[in-house]
C-alpha cells in the first residue's frame, strides 16, 4: 500500500514521460485559468477590503451576453465590445446602488451585498439567456483550434491543444498588465491607498467612489477574459461559478492581495489537482480533482493563514 501511494507514480512519471509532461501541462493551464480568476478576487479586496463572492457568477454573465448578443445576431467583434460595455455598466451600477451606501460599514455588511449580487445575476441571466449551456464562439472571435503533437524522442508524443496555448498566453499577458497597472499608475497607486484606509485616501483628495468603480470594471474585464477561455475549453454555463471558486483555494495560498501570489497558487493548484487526480485518484476512488485544492488551502491556513505572499496582520485586542 505504501509503495502505491508514494513510490509508484514516480516510476510511472519515469516509465512514461510523454503521460506525465502532458499532465504537467494540463496542470499548467489550468493554474493559469485559476490565477486569472483569483485576479478578480484581488482586484476587488485590495481596493475595498471585501472578499467579492460575486466574481464566480461575472464570469458566467459576461461569458453569457457575449454568446447571446451573438445568438441574436450581432457580429462577433462587436458583440465583444457590447459586452466590455455591458461590464462598465455593471461595474457603475454596483458603485452607485451598493458600494457608495455601504461606505465605511463593516467588511461583513460588503461581503453580505456582494452574495445579494451574486444571487441577483444568476436570476437576471437566467431570465435574459435561458439555463442551457451554450457554445462559446471561439471560431468567429478568431481563437485558435485544432492541436499540435509534440515528440519526445522516442518516449511517446505530448498533445497541446491550441485553444490551452492562446489561454495561456491571454492570462500571461493580463496578469502582467494588470501589475504594471497597480505599481506603475496613478490610479494603481490611488488602488492601495484607498485599500490600506479609506478615510485617509478621501483626506487627500481620492475619489473613492471613481476608484471603486475603475476597478470593478477591472474586474468585469478579467471575468470576461476567464470566461472566454473557460467557455472554449468547455461550455459556458452556470456549472461555471463552481470552477470560478477554485479561485478561493488559490487566494488562500498566495494572500488575498498578492497578484504574484495569484500566479503561484493557481499553479500550485493546478499542478497539484491533475497529478493528484492522475496518479492518486484511483487509490481512493477518484475524484481528487474535486476536492485536493480544498485540503492544500487547509493546510495553508493551519499554518501560514496569510499565504504564501500575504502580510501577517498584528492586532491590538
Amino acid at each position: 500500500m505504501l509503495y502505491d501511494i508514494f513510490i509508484d507514480p514516480f516510476v510511472q512519471m519515469y516509465d512514461m514521460p510523454d503521460f506525465f509532461l502532458q499532465v504537467l501541462w494540463e496542470g499548467f493551464v489550468a493554474g493559469i485559468l485559476y490565477a486569472l480568476i483569483a485576479l478578480g478576487f484581488v482586484l476587488i479586496f485590495k481596493a475595498s477590503g471585501v472578499f467579492n463572492f460575486a466574481q464566480g457568477i461575472m464570469v458566467v454573465f459576461a461569458g453569457l451576453t457575449l454568446v447571446g448578443l451573438h445568438e441574436n445576431g450581432v457580429p462577433a467583434y462587436l458583440a465583444l465590445i457590447l459586452t466590455i460595455g455591458v461590464m462598465g455598466v455593471l461595474a457603475y451600477g454596483v458603485e452607485r446602488v451598493v458600494m457608495r451606501p455601504l461606505v465605511n460599514q463593516p467588511e461583513i455588511i460588503l461581503l453580505m451585498a456582494t452574495i445579494g449580487l451574486t444571487y441577483f445575476l444568476v436570476g437576471f441571466g437566467e431570465f435574459v439567456f435561458g439555463g442551457e449551456p451554450k457554445q462559446m464562439i471561439t471560431q468567429e472571435l478568431g481563437l485558435p483550434t485544432g492541436s499540435t503533437a509534440f515528440e519526445i524522442g522516442d518516449r511517446g508524443l505530448i498533445i497541446l491543444q491550441h485553444i490551452d496555448i492562446a489561454a495561456a498566453v491571454i492570462a500571461v499577458i493580463m496578469v502582467t498588465a494588470l501589475g504594471l497597472f497597480f505599481n506603475k499608475t496613478r490610479i494603481g497607486r490611488a488602488l492601495r491607498a484607498v485599500a490600506d484606509d479609506h478615510q485617509a485616501a478621501l483626506s487627500v483628495g481620492i475619489s473613492l467612489n471613481q476608484i471603486w468603480a475603475i476597478v470593478w470594471f477591472a474586474a468585469g474585464l478579467v471575468a470576461l477574459a476567464t470566461g472566454i477561455m473557460w467557455g472554449a475549453r468547455s461550455d459556458v454555463s452556470f456549472a461555471l461559478e463552481i470552477v470560478a471558486f477554485k479561485a478561493l483555494p488559490v487566494l488562500i495560498l498566495g494572500g488575498f492581495t498578492s497578484i504574484p501570489g495569484a500566479i503561484v497558487g493557481g499553479l500550485i493548484i493546478g499542478f497539484g489537482e491533475k497529478i493528484g487526480e492522475l496518479y492518486w485518484g484511483g487509490l481512493v476512488g477518484g475524484g481528487v480533482e474535486s476536492w485536493l485544492a480544498y485540503i492544500i488551502a487547509l493546510v495553508f491556513l493551519l499554518f501560514r493563514p496569510q499565504g504564501l505572499f500575504g502580510e501577517r496582520i498584528i492586532e491590538r485586542i
